[in-house]
This record gives structure tokens, sequence and C-alpha cells, in this order.
């Protein structure tokens, strides 16, 4: 298939970047909606909500997840809307209904997104215990078991070491079959071992070519050995100007004004998840602080540049198996529908080009 474009939906103030340089974006639902709008006519194929609870590097304010894709389903028409949940905060039978439901609004185009979890304190705040790193993601192994067995069965049965489910039903059923497409992030090998049993799509962090190789091969190799296959995603901050010199000066801009405080606590809780696993490799193990002003590692991926090397980066990831591009951006008043008209057609004409000569090596 061709490669699919997605965009982190700025449902939480302060936009995609831990910095105090201004931003061209809001948070609020009447900005997201007619966003949403936008993307869908420049090509963009989802749209990921992201969870928070409690005020974080620069979060303030943040619209719940699923309601907030469950409100954009009516004002889109083709956009597949992407809710991030989290065990322990939620039951995977009510987020099944919900599901059901939001695709059944949505005409099948609702999708989630299973975060285990790694800020603590937005459990610790709600009386929910905070478990071990390889427990949270068997927990979220067994909420995706209840989600897919309640969305296809007529009567499920469920018995886990953290959910039971009794002759659990949901109807009326999703629209969207066998379900709606369970998305899952995580670098660690309890995350990969997870995605290669369960998850359909498996996102990882910004990074080089080289290293979403690794990942995904392991995974794939993993989930051959389960009869399966899993989708990988790939996330980006995307800055696309006219020039790469230009391209790079905001970047440095973005960096230079990082919100100091709020970068290191970020660091300070996402390095103390990931060091919590068992090989000590979880997600941002191996980020310096630029790279934490960026919260999902997006400047390591490089679609920093013209509009025609962006588009080059984008295919090489895309040699390598990645199937989807989640893209986050600085103005996203600007650079959403810039990068929709001029980054995604040089995309696919490259995908063309190489179809019709697989053995070239085509410039844009």
């Amino acid at each position: 298939m061709n490669i699919r474009f997605a965009y982190w939906i700025p449902n939480v103030s302060g936009g995609l970047v831990v910095s105090k340089i201004p931003q061209h974006t809001d948070w609020t639902f009447e900005y997201n909606a007619k966003l949403a709008q936008t993307a869908e006519e420049v090509g963009f194929d989802y749209a990921l909500a992201q969870a928070r609870f409690i005020a974080s590097y620069g979060a303030e304010y943040q619209l719940e997840a699923l309601t907030t894709v469950a409100a954009l389903a009516p004002v889109t028409k083709r956009l597949k809307l992407i809710a991030a949940v989290h065990p322990g905060l939620w039951h995977p039978g009510v987020v099944a209904k919900m599901g059901a439901t939001i695709d059944a609004l949505s005409g099948g185009r609702f999708c989630l997104n299973v975060v285990s979890g790694w800020f603590k304190d937005e459990f610790i705040i709600y009386g929910e215990p905070w478990l071990d790193h390889d427990e949270r993601y068997r927990r979220s192994e067994e909420f995706i078991q209840v989600l897919k067995g309640m969305w296809t069965e007529d009567e499920f049965n469920f018995r886990g070491d953290f959910y039971r489910i009794n002759g659990g039903w949901v109807k009326p059923k999703p629209l969207s079959t066998p379900h709606p497409e369970v998305f899952q992030g995580g670098n660690s090998k309890a995350a990969r071992r997870m995605a290669s049993r369960v998850s359909d799509w498996y996102f990882m962090n910004g990074n080089t070519v080289e290293g979403v190789r690794e990942q995904i091969q392991e995974v794939s190799a993993l989930a051959r050995e389960e009869g399966r296959t899993v989708k990988f995603g790939l996330n980006a901050f995307a800055l696309v100007r006219d020039t790469e010199a230009e391209a790079h000066a905001v970047l440095e801009d973005i960096i230079a004004q990082a919100d100091v405080e709020a970068v290191h606590g970020f660091g300070e809780a996402v390095k103390n998840a990931g060091a919590s696993s068992r090989e000590k490799q979880g997600m941002w193990a191996n980020s310096n602080f630029s790279d934490l002003v960026q919260y999902n590692d997006g400047f390591k991926t490089g679609l920093i540049g013209t509009a025609e090397q962006v588009a080059e980066k984008i295919q090489e990831y895309y040699e390598v198996g990645v199937d989807l591009i989640l893209c986050g951006f600085l103005h996203y008043t600007d650079d959403l529908p810039a990068f929709g008209r001029n980054v995604i057609p040089l995309v696919r004409e490259l995908e063309a080009s190489r179809r019709t000569n697989p053995e070239v090596l085509v410039t844009v």
C-alpha cells in the first residue's frame, strides 16, 4: 500500500514542542474541527488525539481524547480518528462500548491507541496503582484482548490477571471489520512482544532510518512467530521551508527557546519509566535535551528541509517498512495545509515512479 499520513491533533495547550517559541496553533475544539476538515482535504488519512489528564510540559489545558474524536466525527467525512486511552484509567469493556458507538457515528472511522503509560502522576492523582514497566504492558495486552473479544464475539468471557469479563457483549457491533484498528507505542522488549501478539499498528518514536529498520525487523519477526502481521507508524516533527537552511534555523529557534524546566521534568519522568524495563531499553532511553523538546523524539526522524528533501526522506522510511508517518507541526495553522499541498503530492509522485521503475532512484 502507499504510505499513509496522520497528524497529532493539538487537543492540549502548548502545541507539539516544549518551547516558549510563538506558535500558530490552538487547543480548542473549534480550532480542531476546522483543522481536521483541512487535513482531510489536503490528503491526511488519520488524526490522533493524545490523552493527558494533568498539566505537564506546557499542557495546561486538555481536551479528553475519546470525546474529542467523537465530536470530530460528524464534522469530518474521510479522516480516521484515533483516540488514545490508558489502561488502568479506563476499563476495556467500557471503552469497547464507547468505541463501537463512535465507530457507528463516524461511519467506521474510529481507531484506538492503547497507551501503557509513562506519567506516574496521572495514575497517582486518581488513586490508581502504578505498575512496574512490564506489568503495564501485560495489562495493556489484556486490555486489547478484551476490546477485540467484545467487538467480535456475541458473548465474550475472559479471565486474566487484570480483567474479568463474564459473558460480556457489545451491541451494536462496530462497523469496522473485523474491528476498529488498534495502535500501540513503546520501544522496550515488552512493548515489541505485545505488538507482535495483539496490536494492529506499532507506533515508533522518532528515529533514524537504521533505528527504525531494526525495530520493524524485530517486531515483524516476532509477529510471524505468532502467525500475524503488524503495520508500522513513525512519529515525526515536520519543518518544511523554502530552503534547508531556513528549516534548520527554525529548529534552532525552537530549541533555543525551550522551556528548560519543563523539558527536564519531562525527561526525568519518561527516562525513569523506560529505565524500569527489564532490559533498561525503553522509549526516550537515548534522548538528549534537544530531542526531548519534541516529546516523542520527532526531530530525530529528520523531516526538516525543503518539500523535496522531506519527500525523499519519507520514501527512505517507506522502503524499510514504515506504513504511516505521524506528523507534528510548529504552526498548525500554516504548516499542516502546506505539508498536505506541497509534500504529500511529491511523495505520491515518488511512489508512482518507483512502481514504474523499481530499479531507478527518482528525485523530485
